[in-house]
Protein backbone atom coordinates (compact mmCIF):
# COMPACT_ATOMS: atom_id res chain seq x y z
CA UNK A 1 0.00 0.00 0.00
CA UNK A 2 2.82 2.55 0.46
CA UNK A 3 6.39 3.00 -1.15
CA UNK A 4 7.63 5.42 1.14
CA UNK A 5 4.64 6.99 2.11
CA UNK A 6 2.39 5.21 5.51
CA UNK A 7 -1.19 5.76 5.33
CA UNK A 8 -2.18 6.57 8.68
CA UNK A 9 -6.28 5.88 9.46
CA UNK A 10 -6.64 8.56 12.22
CA UNK A 11 -9.21 8.59 15.17
CA UNK A 12 -9.20 11.22 17.21
CA UNK A 13 -12.25 10.25 18.94
CA UNK A 14 -13.57 12.26 22.07
CA UNK A 15 -12.71 15.12 24.69
CA UNK A 16 -9.39 15.90 24.43
CA UNK A 17 -8.72 13.37 21.73
CA UNK A 18 -8.40 16.12 18.89
CA UNK A 19 -6.34 18.33 21.06
CA UNK A 20 -3.58 15.81 21.41
CA UNK A 21 -3.86 14.29 17.71
CA UNK A 22 -3.24 16.82 15.72
CA UNK A 23 0.33 18.14 17.57
CA UNK A 24 0.82 14.40 17.84
CA UNK A 25 0.80 14.07 13.53
CA UNK A 26 2.81 17.19 13.44
CA UNK A 27 5.34 15.74 15.33
CA UNK A 28 5.40 12.29 13.93
CA UNK A 29 5.73 14.13 10.59
CA UNK A 30 8.54 16.01 11.61
CA UNK A 31 10.34 13.42 12.93
CA UNK A 32 10.37 11.56 9.74
CA UNK A 33 11.29 14.65 7.47
CA UNK A 34 14.17 14.77 10.12
CA UNK A 35 15.11 11.08 9.81
CA UNK A 36 14.48 11.39 5.70
CA UNK A 37 13.32 8.95 3.16
CA UNK A 38 10.11 8.47 4.76
CA UNK A 39 6.36 10.02 5.38
CA UNK A 40 3.29 9.59 6.92
CA UNK A 41 -0.42 10.49 5.86
CA UNK A 42 -3.47 10.82 8.02
CA UNK A 43 -6.85 10.54 7.13
CA UNK A 44 -9.57 11.55 9.83
CA UNK A 45 -12.37 9.55 10.52
CA UNK A 46 -15.29 9.75 12.99
CA UNK A 47 -15.97 7.23 16.02
CA UNK A 48 -16.62 7.09 19.65
CA UNK A 49 -19.13 8.54 21.56
CA UNK A 50 -19.56 11.67 19.77
CA UNK A 51 -20.19 9.98 16.80
CA UNK A 52 -22.68 7.35 18.27
CA UNK A 53 -24.71 10.67 19.83
CA UNK A 54 -24.68 12.10 16.27
CA UNK A 55 -25.10 9.04 14.16
CA UNK A 56 -26.46 6.51 16.43
CA UNK A 57 -23.45 4.08 15.63
CA UNK A 58 -19.70 4.55 17.76
CA UNK A 59 -17.99 2.52 15.05
CA UNK A 60 -19.38 3.20 11.26
CA UNK A 61 -18.35 0.85 8.37
CA UNK A 62 -16.94 3.24 6.55
CA UNK A 63 -14.41 4.32 10.03
CA UNK A 64 -13.56 0.55 9.92
CA UNK A 65 -13.23 0.26 6.23
CA UNK A 66 -10.98 3.27 6.00
CA UNK A 67 -9.10 1.08 9.43
CA UNK A 68 -8.48 -1.92 6.81
CA UNK A 69 -7.02 -0.22 4.18
CA UNK A 70 -4.65 2.28 6.21
CA UNK A 71 -0.75 0.93 6.83
CA UNK A 72 -1.92 1.79 11.21
CA UNK A 73 -4.51 2.95 13.02
CA UNK A 74 -3.30 5.96 15.56
CA UNK A 75 -6.36 6.87 18.20
CA UNK A 76 -6.40 9.46 20.57
CA UNK A 77 -9.27 8.64 23.26
CA UNK A 78 -13.29 7.35 23.39
CA UNK A 79 -15.83 7.56 25.79
CA UNK A 80 -17.80 9.81 27.63
CA UNK A 81 -19.41 9.29 30.94
CA UNK A 82 -22.34 11.57 29.82
CA UNK A 83 -22.70 9.49 26.76
CA UNK A 84 -23.85 5.69 27.10
CA UNK A 85 -25.72 3.03 25.56
CA UNK A 86 -29.51 2.22 26.85
CA UNK A 87 -28.51 -0.68 29.22
CA UNK A 88 -25.75 2.05 30.83
CA UNK A 89 -22.88 0.69 29.69
CA UNK A 90 -20.01 3.04 28.19
CA UNK A 91 -19.61 3.14 25.10
CA UNK A 92 -16.23 1.63 24.04
CA UNK A 93 -16.10 1.10 20.20
CA UNK A 94 -12.07 0.77 20.87
CA UNK A 95 -12.66 -2.77 22.56
CA UNK A 96 -15.06 -3.94 19.24
CA UNK A 97 -12.48 -2.77 17.00
CA UNK A 98 -9.55 -4.91 18.62
CA UNK A 99 -12.34 -8.17 18.29
CA UNK A 100 -12.77 -6.96 14.99
CA UNK A 101 -9.56 -6.81 14.00
CA UNK A 102 -8.00 -9.44 15.84
CA UNK A 103 -5.78 -7.34 17.77
CA UNK A 104 -4.85 -10.06 20.65
CA UNK A 105 -1.48 -8.45 22.01
CA UNK A 106 -2.65 -5.32 24.07
CA UNK A 107 1.11 -3.83 24.25
CA UNK A 108 1.63 -1.77 27.32
CA UNK A 109 5.51 -0.78 27.22
CA UNK A 110 6.64 0.69 30.93
CA UNK A 111 9.14 2.82 30.70
CA UNK A 112 10.51 5.71 33.05
CA UNK A 113 10.82 8.75 31.04
CA UNK A 114 13.65 10.90 32.36
CA UNK A 115 12.60 13.96 34.35
CA UNK A 116 9.64 12.55 35.57
CA UNK A 117 10.10 10.82 39.01
CA UNK A 118 7.65 8.11 39.68
CA UNK A 119 6.03 7.75 42.88
CA UNK A 120 8.33 4.78 44.56
CA UNK A 121 11.32 6.03 46.64
CA UNK A 122 13.68 3.64 45.45
CA UNK A 123 16.37 5.07 42.74
CA UNK A 124 15.84 1.86 40.72
CA UNK A 125 11.88 2.18 40.42
CA UNK A 126 13.27 6.03 38.07
CA UNK A 127 14.80 3.28 35.67
CA UNK A 128 12.28 1.08 34.73
CA UNK A 129 12.08 -0.82 31.37
CA UNK A 130 9.74 -3.53 30.86
CA UNK A 131 6.35 -4.69 28.62
CA UNK A 132 3.15 -5.74 29.57
CA UNK A 133 0.66 -7.66 27.13
CA UNK A 134 -2.54 -8.07 27.45
CA UNK A 135 -4.97 -10.95 25.70
CA UNK A 136 -7.27 -8.56 24.10
CA UNK A 137 -9.92 -10.42 21.97
CA UNK A 138 -11.02 -12.98 25.23
CA UNK A 139 -10.70 -14.02 28.67
CA UNK A 140 -12.67 -12.23 31.05
CA UNK A 141 -14.36 -9.31 28.40
CA UNK A 142 -15.79 -12.35 26.19
CA UNK A 143 -18.02 -11.20 28.14
CA UNK A 144 -18.39 -7.77 26.70
CA UNK A 145 -21.88 -7.02 25.54
CA UNK A 146 -23.07 -10.56 26.67
CA UNK A 147 -23.27 -10.39 30.33
CA UNK A 148 -26.85 -11.58 31.62
CA UNK A 149 -28.67 -10.35 34.43
CA UNK A 150 -31.32 -12.71 36.09
CA UNK A 151 -33.42 -12.18 39.27
CA UNK A 152 -31.17 -12.52 42.11
CA UNK A 153 -28.10 -13.19 40.37
CA UNK A 154 -25.69 -11.94 37.70
CA UNK A 155 -22.93 -13.15 35.71
CA UNK A 156 -20.15 -12.97 32.80
CA UNK A 157 -18.26 -15.65 31.48
CA UNK A 158 -14.38 -16.31 30.75
CA UNK A 159 -13.15 -17.69 27.46
CA UNK A 160 -9.42 -19.26 27.26
CA UNK A 161 -8.74 -20.63 24.02
CA UNK A 162 -6.07 -22.37 22.49
CA UNK A 163 -5.75 -20.60 19.63
CA UNK A 164 -6.06 -17.43 21.33
CA UNK A 165 -3.53 -18.26 24.11
CA UNK A 166 -0.57 -19.87 21.50
CA UNK A 167 -0.43 -16.36 19.02
CA UNK A 168 -0.69 -14.36 22.46
CA UNK A 169 2.59 -16.52 24.21
CA UNK A 170 4.32 -16.45 20.57
CA UNK A 171 3.66 -13.07 20.67
CA UNK A 172 5.23 -12.34 24.02
CA UNK A 173 8.39 -14.43 23.44
CA UNK A 174 9.29 -13.46 20.48
CA UNK A 175 9.44 -9.57 21.99
CA UNK A 176 11.54 -10.64 24.85
CA UNK A 177 14.07 -12.23 22.31
CA UNK A 178 14.01 -8.85 20.73
CA UNK A 179 14.54 -7.14 23.67
CA UNK A 180 17.37 -9.57 24.67
CA UNK A 181 18.70 -8.74 21.98
CA UNK A 182 18.78 -4.95 22.96
CA UNK A 183 20.09 -5.99 26.30
CA UNK A 184 17.13 -6.74 28.22
CA UNK A 185 17.20 -10.24 30.49
CA UNK A 186 15.00 -12.36 28.14
CA UNK A 187 12.49 -13.38 31.05
CA UNK A 188 8.80 -14.08 30.14
CA UNK A 189 6.62 -14.42 33.49
CA UNK A 190 3.08 -15.60 32.88
CA UNK A 191 0.70 -13.90 35.65
CA UNK A 192 -2.58 -16.05 36.20
CA UNK A 193 -4.74 -17.13 38.99
CA UNK A 194 -4.31 -21.17 37.84
CA UNK A 195 -4.23 -22.06 41.98
CA UNK A 196 -7.88 -21.20 41.90
CA UNK A 197 -9.68 -20.81 38.19
CA UNK A 198 -9.54 -24.50 35.83
CA UNK A 199 -9.04 -21.55 32.97
CA UNK A 200 -6.25 -20.05 33.96
CA UNK A 201 -4.44 -23.56 35.17
CA UNK A 202 -5.29 -24.18 31.25
CA UNK A 203 -4.03 -20.73 30.51
CA UNK A 204 -0.73 -21.48 32.28
CA UNK A 205 -0.30 -24.56 30.84
CA UNK A 206 0.05 -23.73 27.13
CA UNK A 207 1.97 -20.84 28.13
CA UNK A 208 4.77 -23.66 29.62
CA UNK A 209 4.61 -25.16 26.56
CA UNK A 210 4.50 -22.28 24.10
CA UNK A 211 7.80 -21.37 26.67
CA UNK A 212 9.32 -24.46 26.04
CA UNK A 213 9.99 -23.50 22.12
CA UNK A 214 12.30 -20.61 23.05
CA UNK A 215 14.82 -22.22 25.02
CA UNK A 216 17.27 -18.99 24.78
CA UNK A 217 14.56 -17.10 27.12
CA UNK A 218 13.34 -18.01 30.81
CA UNK A 219 9.51 -18.46 31.35
CA UNK A 220 8.07 -17.96 34.74
CA UNK A 221 4.82 -18.08 36.68
CA UNK A 222 3.40 -15.62 38.76
CA UNK A 223 0.01 -15.58 40.60
CA UNK A 224 -1.56 -11.64 39.72
CA UNK A 225 -2.22 -10.78 43.86
CA UNK A 226 1.61 -11.85 44.20
CA UNK A 227 2.75 -9.86 41.12
CA UNK A 228 0.12 -6.87 41.88
CA UNK A 229 2.35 -6.60 45.63
CA UNK A 230 6.06 -6.95 43.67
CA UNK A 231 5.08 -4.69 40.96
CA UNK A 232 4.78 -1.87 43.98
CA UNK A 233 7.76 -3.92 46.32
CA UNK A 234 10.23 -4.33 42.98
CA UNK A 235 9.10 -3.61 39.62
CA UNK A 236 12.61 -3.31 38.13
CA UNK A 237 12.78 -7.15 38.26
CA UNK A 238 10.10 -7.50 35.58
CA UNK A 239 11.12 -7.76 31.29
CA UNK A 240 8.14 -9.20 29.17
CA UNK A 241 4.99 -9.73 31.70
CA UNK A 242 2.09 -11.63 29.97
CA UNK A 243 -1.53 -12.00 31.06
CA UNK A 244 -5.24 -12.61 30.66
CA UNK A 245 -7.83 -9.31 29.54
CA UNK A 246 -8.76 -8.71 32.82
CA UNK A 247 -5.96 -8.89 34.82
CA UNK A 248 -3.96 -6.91 32.04
CA UNK A 249 -7.06 -4.11 31.60
CA UNK A 250 -5.69 -3.61 35.64
CA UNK A 251 -2.07 -4.14 36.24
CA UNK A 252 -1.75 -1.93 33.01
CA UNK A 253 -3.45 0.96 35.28
CA UNK A 254 -0.89 -0.10 38.09
CA UNK A 255 2.24 0.07 35.44
CA UNK A 256 0.69 3.82 34.36
CA UNK A 257 1.39 4.47 37.55
CA UNK A 258 4.62 3.59 38.33
CA UNK A 259 6.12 5.87 35.50
CA UNK A 260 4.18 8.96 36.77
CA UNK A 261 0.70 7.79 35.21
CA UNK A 262 -1.29 8.04 32.14
CA UNK A 263 -0.68 11.08 30.96
CA UNK A 264 2.44 9.02 30.11
CA UNK A 265 1.59 5.75 29.25
CA UNK A 266 1.65 4.77 25.11
CA UNK A 267 -0.22 1.38 24.45
CA UNK A 268 -0.33 -0.54 21.07
CA UNK A 269 -3.08 -3.41 20.45
CA UNK A 270 -1.61 -5.36 17.92
CA UNK A 271 -3.19 -8.58 15.77
CA UNK A 272 -1.47 -10.19 12.97
CA UNK A 273 -2.90 -8.23 10.39
CA UNK A 274 -3.61 -4.51 11.92
CA UNK A 275 -2.57 -2.44 14.86
CA UNK A 276 -3.99 0.40 16.59
CA UNK A 277 -2.00 2.75 18.69
CA UNK A 278 -3.44 5.04 21.33
CA UNK A 279 -2.63 6.35 25.01
CA UNK A 280 -3.27 4.30 27.67
CA UNK A 281 -5.44 7.77 29.08
CA UNK A 282 -8.91 8.29 28.36
CA UNK A 283 -10.81 11.14 26.83
CA UNK A 284 -10.19 13.43 29.94
CA UNK A 285 -14.10 15.57 29.20
CA UNK A 286 -13.46 17.70 32.30
CA UNK A 287 -10.42 19.25 30.58
CA UNK A 288 -11.58 18.94 27.41
CA UNK A 289 -10.64 22.53 25.56
CA UNK A 290 -8.57 23.68 27.90
CA UNK A 291 -5.55 23.45 27.14
CA UNK A 292 -4.40 21.26 29.78
CA UNK A 293 -4.10 17.78 28.54
CA UNK A 294 -0.81 16.28 28.54
CA UNK A 295 0.04 14.84 24.92
CA UNK A 296 3.10 12.77 26.11
CA UNK A 297 1.44 9.08 26.06
CA UNK A 298 -0.23 10.22 22.76
CA UNK A 299 3.33 11.17 21.30
CA UNK A 300 4.69 8.15 22.75
CA UNK A 301 2.04 5.73 20.94
CA UNK A 302 3.20 8.03 17.73
CA UNK A 303 6.74 6.31 18.34
CA UNK A 304 5.38 3.02 19.01
CA UNK A 305 3.67 3.01 15.86
CA UNK A 306 6.86 4.12 13.58
CA UNK A 307 8.74 1.76 15.08
CA UNK A 308 6.06 -1.17 14.58
CA UNK A 309 5.72 -0.29 10.59
CA UNK A 310 9.35 -0.13 10.39
CA UNK A 311 9.63 -3.31 11.55
CA UNK A 312 6.70 -5.02 9.75
CA UNK A 313 8.38 -3.98 6.32
CA UNK A 314 11.87 -3.93 7.17
CA UNK A 315 11.84 0.58 6.85
CA UNK A 316 14.74 1.04 9.26
CA UNK A 317 14.03 5.00 8.89
CA UNK A 318 10.50 4.43 10.46
CA UNK A 319 12.63 2.39 13.30
CA UNK A 320 15.07 5.34 13.35
CA UNK A 321 11.80 8.19 13.77
CA UNK A 322 10.09 6.13 16.03
CA UNK A 323 13.66 6.32 18.31
CA UNK A 324 13.84 9.84 17.47
CA UNK A 325 10.23 10.83 18.45
CA UNK A 326 10.78 8.59 21.94
CA UNK A 327 14.63 10.12 22.71
CA UNK A 328 12.52 13.71 22.42
CA UNK A 329 9.82 13.63 24.70
CA UNK A 330 12.51 12.17 26.94
CA UNK A 331 14.76 15.42 26.17
CA UNK A 332 11.63 17.82 26.74
CA UNK A 333 11.37 16.24 30.38
CA UNK A 334 14.07 16.44 31.42
CA UNK A 335 14.58 19.94 30.69
CA UNK A 336 12.07 20.36 33.00
CA UNK A 337 8.75 20.45 32.00
CA UNK A 338 6.08 20.17 34.36
CA UNK A 339 2.49 18.91 32.90
CA UNK A 340 -0.51 19.94 34.86
CA UNK A 341 -1.35 16.29 36.50
CA UNK A 342 2.08 16.71 38.07
CA UNK A 343 1.47 19.95 39.91
CA UNK A 344 3.19 22.49 37.34
CA UNK A 345 2.00 24.74 34.42
CA UNK A 346 2.64 22.79 31.42
CA UNK A 347 -0.20 22.32 28.92
CA UNK A 348 -0.67 20.64 25.26
CA UNK A 349 1.17 23.84 23.91
CA UNK A 350 4.32 24.16 26.32
CA UNK A 351 4.85 20.22 25.91
CA UNK A 352 4.81 19.96 22.12
CA UNK A 353 6.91 22.69 21.99
CA UNK A 354 9.42 21.31 23.66
CA UNK A 355 9.16 18.24 22.19
CA UNK A 356 9.71 19.88 18.71
CA UNK A 357 12.37 21.34 19.83
CA UNK A 358 14.43 18.60 20.84
CA UNK A 359 13.34 17.06 17.21
CA UNK A 360 15.12 19.39 16.43
CA UNK A 361 18.28 19.22 18.20
CA UNK A 362 19.03 15.56 18.74
CA UNK A 363 20.76 13.50 15.78
CA UNK A 364 18.83 10.62 14.57
CA UNK A 365 22.04 9.06 13.46
CA UNK A 366 23.44 8.42 17.34
CA UNK A 367 20.32 7.04 18.56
Amino acid sequence: MHSNQFQICVLPGDGIGNEIMEPCMRVLQRACKRVGGISIAGQEAPAGAACYQAQGNALPKETMDLARKSDAILLAAMGDPSIRYPDGTEIAPQIDMRIELELYAGVRPVRSVKGVKGPLADPRANNLDFVLIRESTEGLFSSFGKGKVHDDYAEDTQIITRKGSERLFRFAFKLAEQRKANGSEGIVTCVDKANVFKSFAYFREIFDEIGREFTNLQARNAYVDATALDMVRKPWVYDVMVTENMFGDILSDLSAGLIGGMGMAPSADIGDDYAVFQPCHGSAPDIAGKGLANPAAMVLSGAMMLDWLGQRHSEKSAIKAGRLVQAAVDEAFASGLKSVEFGGNDGTVSIITAIESALETLDPEIL
